[in-house]
């Protein structure tokens, strides 16, 4: 398919094909948010190709972007002269890269010639800092170039590798024969490889200086951070499907595009990798890198120590010249996470680091929004946010991902077993401890005696056997909670800043990894025979049994330390007083109480996000209500109106293609309105499936049917059951059930497309299948049901949220206390439970339509959908359309006739 240039204004769109007009326009306002430096909310319905809009229109504002920043480069390189502050034209990417510029401002009362002389010392430190920044980017793009039409480049590399592994090898045997001959010592009575587990000596930030953890190989593989864009998306699939577009653009064979994932994704050595869990991984990699350095520092020591160890060994995968390879491979071609990691292997490199270390030099990069949205994880992956463009896309749950990623849970059990398992392991190498690592080991244990104190329950009991005398729920400001559970002496922030630098929790594991579940032989297991027996009875709903061989338990993965996720909550406890809350949930027994931190300000860890970057575009197929990021991210942000920009499009699809219905009764005139009392009565279900019996007759291929919950779904097929309505519907559609469990569903949507397929060829009495799906369930996103997959969705009620949860109930009082009431308006709080029901109302209703030539049925079971709060946050596209029914009859003439007029064309 040829490129085909658009012309929109005097901007240029380079586009595969001919654009729809929504994606001119489209591409139009996303040029002109980001030249402009603005925060777009842009709703670009699924189907409608938002993926290529996104991708032709941003990166030709960058293209232009760049070629602007170049010619002024030329410009100030061949005059060496830099227009002054005082006038308008110092463009604002000329400084983009550097930090300083001629705007800062003078003490008062300064003489002319300081003033001159220091304009004219910045001007100069400009011009060298233009001078290397154009050398370095003309040595990156000889080097790319070279490796485009050298792929000798990469060979020669791998050979060097092996060689370097073999001879790695041959020294390695040589000196186990000379230990073997000489006799090796065990270190201090410490078991064979147990001297891993012994924490080193701590030293704080402040005692010793902040190291930025690079050596200077590393330091060579940064550069200069090009003015990029950062997109983001929700799940993995979804950014390579993004990868795949940027590939088929006509833009794929020139960007230089980076896919960052976690290290569970990206790591290629097995050994890490089979760790199973995401806690695990990064702990042992991050011991790897640190072994390296020591290892490097040690050996440039005049004076070397008496060595009491073996380093860890380091990763095989982690070599600068593999890197500076594996980086420069990335950038020379758009490549997936999958590719990456076959690449990866290929050149014996580390996909993780390599794609962190071509960061600077790429002008695309794409990550999951959650490594963006977290600044301890953007500071880990090398991502800076200053001047650059953020996109993030599928961005309907961005508030509640930002408040997931900033909340933490910790039950009675976790903090039960943290406490036993480093009370265990302080008492065990007491003597090898420093003294400050001694500090802070019984600060933790002082802070997990006391969270378990506060929910009621006694350390030194099984959890699973403490029943607590008082339950149910309750909400505590954070300094309440630390006030009541005592810690308030304690300084979290060193804490965290310990565990985090110490690697306890890493230790902790490889401890209890060897005594808790394997005991090593020897005279130790008499001593550590209870610490098993008290783990075992930890693990609840677990009996006591013989520990398995190592072999078999390898391939299970290995539930991570509980003081990992301690750490989290302990972190999440340092949020300001204002921004959180602390649930403290007592059940039945300590081992199943909990507490839990929960960020109510999402607009904190998103304001950095705003502040540094030049432009913020959040994206999605079904974005309305929109009133949630205005008011609960963006102005409290402190964003000013005027600075965000709303731009929603239509559908593609003709408007005789659609057919939204709203229902307010059923063929028994039964009013249709399922609120908590009245949808659990036997004729409001009878009526459910009367009205499903009546669709299942004129829809062809599936119809599927949500549910506002899994109860409630399962509640409505048993009584279908009962009554003999189960078997009526069977007679047309066969019908298939959502999953709980997320391993299942793809089985189940395998069997429901076959099943349809096999319909529409054989025909018949089945003329397709039904599925009764769940709103926010598994099929509710990120599922498309296209043509005859989905020719009708049924919405049964409205999904509103549980109003008795404690997490909602303590956000709609804080909205209230917070955003300002607007007369005729509901309360803040309530608006944010109308706006939660029909974000999961658009969210499932656009499962279908997703191409030009599809057409589907919509149809609203409930009269409040037929309310102006509710009808006025359908998507624009069905809203324009919707009919509002107050009887069946009506409503299923007009199903009738448009199913039997599209199924006839089709």
């Amino acid at each position: 398919m040829a490129n085909k240039t658009q012309e929109v204004g005097d901007i240029h769109f380079p586009f595969p094909f001919t654009p729809y007009s929504i994606q001119k326009d489209f591409m139009a306002e996303l040029y002109q948010v980001l030249e402009s430096g603005k925060i777009g909310i842009f709703e670009s319905p699924t189907g409608t190709g938002k993926s290529l809009s996104l991708i032709c229109g941003a990166l030709s504002w960058l293209r232009d972007f760049e070629q602007k920043k170049r010619q002024e480069e030329a410009r100030v390189l061949e005059t060496e002269t830099v227009p002054l502050s005082g006038g308008k034209d110092q463009p604002s990417f000329l400084s983009s890269s550097c930090q300083e510029t001629p705007d800062t401002p003078r003490p008062v009362g300064e003489p002319d010639w300081v003033t001159q002389f220091v304009q004219k010392k910045e001007e100069r430190d400009l011009v060298d800092r233009l001078k290397e920044e154009k050398i370095r980017r003309k040595k990156r793009e000889e080097r790319l170039q070279q490796i485009r039409h050298d792929t000798q480049l990469k060979y020669a590399a791998k050979r060097e590798r092996q060689e370097e592994e073999e001879t790695e090898r041959l020294l390695r045997l040589s000196r186990e024969v000379l230990a073997a001959g000489t006799g090796a010592e065990l270190l201090e009575q410490l078991a064979s490889g147990e001297e891993e587990l012994v924490l080193s000596e701590y030293e704080s930030d402040e005692e010793k200086g902040t190291a930025n953890g690079l050596d200077e190989d590393e330091d060579d593989l940064e550069e200069e951070h090009v003015t990029k864009i950062y997109y983001c998306s929700r799940t993995h699939s979804q950014l390579t499907q993004f990868v795949h577009e940027v590939q088929k653009s006509p833009f794929g064979k020139d960007t230089r595009l980076v896919s960052l994932g976690s290290r569970q994704n990206l790591c290629v050595n097995e050994v890490v990798k089979n760790l199973g869990s995401v806690q695990l991984i990064n702990d042992r990699c991050m011991e790897m890198q640190r072994s390296k350095h020591e290892s490097k520092s040690r050996a440039e020591d005049k004076e070397p120590k008496r060595r009491r160890r073996e380093p860890r060994g380091v990763c095989p995968f982690y070599n600068y010249k593999q890197l500076q390879l594996l980086r420069d491979e990335v950038l020379v071609e758009v490549k997936d996470i999958e590719q990456l990691v076959t690449l990866g292997k290929e050149a014996r490199a580390c996909p993780y680091y390599g794609s962190r270390f071509a960061i600077p030099a790429a002008q695309l990069v794409v990550l999951p929004y959650q490594m963006l949205l977290h600044a301890a994880t953007r500071q880990a992956a090398g991502i800076r946010l200053q001047g650059q463009v953020v996109i993030i896309d599928e961005a309907h749950n961005l508030i509640d991902t930002i408040t997931s990623i900033h909340s933490a849970e910790v039950s009675g059990s976790q903090l039960c077993q943290a406490h036993s398992q480093l009370l265990q392991y302080m008492e065990r190498y007491r003597k090898r401890l420093k003294a400050r690592n001694l500090m802070y080991i019984r600060q933790i244990l002082y802070v997990l005696e006391k969270l378990v104190t506060v929910l009621g329950g006694n350390i030194k009991q099984n959890p699973n056997t403490q029943s607590l005398s008082q339950t149910g729920t309750e909400l505590k400001t954070i300094n309440d909670f630390l006030f009541q559970s005592q810690i308030d002496n304690i300084n979290l922030f060193k804490v965290q800043r310990y565990c985090e630098k110490s690697m306890i929790s890493r230790k902790l594991f490889g401890f209890t990894e060897r005594y808790g579940a394997v005991l090593a032989p020897g005279k130790e297991q008499p001593k550590l025979a209870g610490f098993q027996h008290f783990l075992q009875s930890l693990q609840p709903g677990v009996a006591e049994a013989p520990a398995a061989p190592v072999e078999e338990e390898a391939t299970v993965p290995r539930p991570a330390s509980p003081l990992m996720q301690i750490e989290g909550f302990l972190a999440a406890l340092t949020t300001a007083n204002k921004d959180g809350r602390v649930i403290l949930s007592r059940q039945g027994s300590l081992s199943q109480s909990s507490l839990k931190l929960l960020l109510l300000n999402p607009a904190v860890p998103f304001a950095q996000v705003v502040k540094e970057c030049r432009a913020v575009v959040i994206a999605g197929g079904t974005m309305q209500p929109v009133s949630d990021f205005r008011e609960q991210l963006l102005a409290c942000t402190g964003v000013e109106a005027e600075r965000v920009v709303e731009f929603s499009c239509g559908h593609v699809i003709p408007p005789d293609n659609i057919l939204p219905l709203i229902i307010c009764s059923g063929p028994s005139n039964q009013q249709l309105e399922f609120t908590y009392l009245k949808r659990e009565l036997p004729q409001m279900m009878d009526e459910i499936g009367r009205i499903l019996c009546n669709l299942c007759n004129v829809v062809p291929g599936g119809v599927v049917c949500f549910f506002p919950s899994y109860e409630y779904q399962r509640q409505v097929h048993a009584h279908w059951d009962k009554s003999g309505l189960l078997a009526r519907l069977a007679v047309r559609k066969k019908i298939f059930q959502e999953p709980k469990r997320a391993n299942q569903v793809e089985q189940v949507l395998m069997e429901y497309s076959r099943c349809i397929k096999c319909c529409a060829q054989v025909g018949g009495m089945v003329t397709g299948a039904l599925l009764l799906s769940v709103v926010g369930g598994k099929m509710s996103e990120g599922i498309n049901f296209s043509d005859d997959l989905g020719r009708c969705v049924v919405m049964v009620g409205m999904p509103y949220p549980n109003i008795r949860s404690p997490e909602l109930q303590e956000k709609m009082a804080y909205l209230d206390q917070t955003l300002p009431q607007t007369p005729g308006q509901p309360s803040p709080g309530k608006a944010l439970v109308e706006n939660l029901c029909m974000k999961a109302v658009n969210q499932s209703i656009g499962r279908a339509i997703r191409h030009q030539k599809d057409f589907a049925s919509i149809v609203l079971l409930d009269q409040r959908y037929a309310r102006p709060p509710a009808l006025a946050k359908l998507p624009a596209w069905i809203r324009d359309r919707v009919e509002v029914k107050a009887t069946f009859g009506p409503a299923f003439a007009t199903l009738r006739k448009f199913h039997h007029k599209k199924s006839g064309h089709s």
